[in-house]
């Protein structure tokens, strides 16, 4: 079974490995790489039954909140459901943008999208309420006080940031402790061997806050999948293929040599490739949880044996090695008298 983890200093407990609704349903602006409600059905059974016990989706993932709603309703006392808010569910037509009370991090915008969710997933209560990014146009004091008064309602238990800069984790922190406010106990980023960005601000944002990490893209997009190949163009259907800006991003001798490393460590131990991806970040000490997304029941089997996966001390220390970002300033600076 796949372990329970606490989110920082709270009370939260999230599962090791979560699922996430991103590609759940063919509507959306993910739709393309959507997969049918009769595969999602599977897939979250699936995830049950191996003991992943936290979902994740967001009021911007099409049809994402209806399913999980319908499939996880019988299961909804044992398990942890997390949305997100921030962006506009309608996408602007026609040269205008949707009205400004259905997104943004308004108290009347908040408050409109926790309502919506809420009636989508068919539920009482959000688990988890992620903030999708930050908006720069609302004081995070107002988003903060229409996240207290639903935390007081019951309609949400848990407040997270995601998509923030460092300074603007450390604002939300300090205003809810200077007016007594709930404050958010978890940071939601992207991290994986060929993308560690936040290791230069957010990672270390949380260890001082005591705040849980929570990894969404942990294997880059897919392309830890093990499925892509050098000089090849991505297969046909796949995310990559789909995105070829991301591919050509990930495209690097720097992150081919990554991968080489990853599928021999994968080989070591007759585990998939994408397992060892995981393994790794479930091996850094601020992980709560990890977000994988599935697109069929193989992958999910695939990405589910992480969590019996055990890296050696040499392992990590080899992929920390060949997967080392380049610093820059202030963090390249600082690392050279205390290590991160």
């Amino acid at each position: 079974m796949i372990p329970r983890r606490a989110a920082g200093r709270s009370g939260l407990q999230l599962s090791a490995v979560s699922l996430g609704g991103m590609t759940f349903g063919r509507g959306g602006p993910f739709g393309s790489i959507g997969t049918d409600a009769s595969d999602v059905t599977r897939i979250v059974a699936l995830a049950l039954d191996a003991g992943i016990d936290s979902f994740d989706t967001a009021n911007v993932y099409g049809e994402s909140e209806e399913l999980l709603g319908r499939l996880l309703g019988r299961h909804r006392d044992d398990v942890v459901i997390a949305t997100k808010v921030r962006f506009p569910i309608a996408s602007a037509a026609a040269g205008r943008m949707p009205p400004a009370s259905t997104y943004g991090l308004s108290r009347s915008a908040v408050i409109r999208a926790v309502e919506g969710s809420l009636r989508r997933l068919d539920t009482d209560r959000i688990d988890v309420l992620w903030l999708h990014m930050q908006d720069r146009t609302v004081p995070i004091q107002e988003t903060l006080s229409a996240t207290e008064a639903l935390i007081q309602q019951g309609k949400v238990r848990y407040l997270g940031l995601s998509n923030f800069m460092g300074y603007r984790v450390s604002e939300a922190v300090l205003r809810a402790e200077l007016h007594r406010l709930e404050a958010p106990v978890a940071l939601q980023i992207p991290w994986s061997l060929v993308d560690r960005d936040a290791e230069q601000e957010l990672v270390p944002a949380a260890g001082h806050f005591g705040l849980g990490v929570v990894v969404y893209s942990p294997l880059g997009r897919g392309f830890l999948s093990g499925k892509y190949e050098r000089g090849h163009e991505p297969a046909a259907g796949s995310r990559l293929a789909q995105w070829p800006d991301e591919f050509g991003r990930y495209d690097t001798d720097r992150n081919w040599s990554v991968l080489a490393d990853v599928r021999q460590i994968a080989a070591d131990h007759a585990a998939p490739v994408s397992a060892v991806a995981l393994a790794w970040l479930l091996a850094k000490r601020t992980v709560t949880s990890v977000i994988i997304g599935a697109r069929t029941e193989a992958q999910l089997q695939d990405n589910l044996a992480a969590a019996r996966l055990r890296l050696t001390r040499d392992e990590i220390e080899r992929l920390d090695k060949v997967s080392e970002p380049v610093r820059s300033y202030p963090s390249a600076f600082i690392g050279r008298f205390e290590q991160w």
